[in-house]
């Protein structure tokens, strides 16, 4: 017996990696940095932007790593423990993470900042040129 998915459609053609992308994505569960998405209005014609703000607190910039591979934005946090200093009481950890977005074809980073514990990474998507191309239809014998 087969399994009906969104994409099972026989007049969707090329989305197996979209259907791939959406199973790993409801497989995820770790919720560590919190983050904001938010919706940026455009501004003086310019393509409509995105901001994701995650909650960084304690991670300096030497400890971040933010690339882009293929359709993915990953977040990278490592922090090592001090071992000169001595806790009475520790709460906060070091702690390690990797958050990664997936973004649509076009999407691209315009920049990342640190400031107050938050991290911000702005992306846009330049509008895409409508591209109509004939196809000459041949005719074999």
């Amino acid at each position: 017996m087969s399994r009906m998915t969104p994409f099972s459609s026989p007049l969707l053609l090329g989305f197996d990696a979209m259907e791939k992308t959406l199973e790993r994505l409801a497989k995820t569960g770790d919720s560590y940095p919190p983050y904001n998405i938010e919706r940026l209005s455009a501004a003086d014609g310019k393509a409509e932007r995105l901001r994701i703000t995650l909650a960084v607190a304690g991670f300096a910039e030497s400890d971040l790593d933010v690339t882009t591979e293929e359709n993915q934005l990953i977040v990278r946090g490592r922090q090592t423990d001090d071992t000169e200093r001595e806790f009475l009481h520790r709460g906060i950890a070091a702690r390690q993470f990797q958050r990664c977005f997936v973004l649509a074809d076009g999407m691209r980073v315009i920049a990342a900042e640190l400031k107050n514990g938050l991290l911000s990474i702005d992306l846009d998507r330049p509008e895409a040129e409508r591209l109509v191309r004939k196809i000459n239809i041949s005719v074999k014998d």
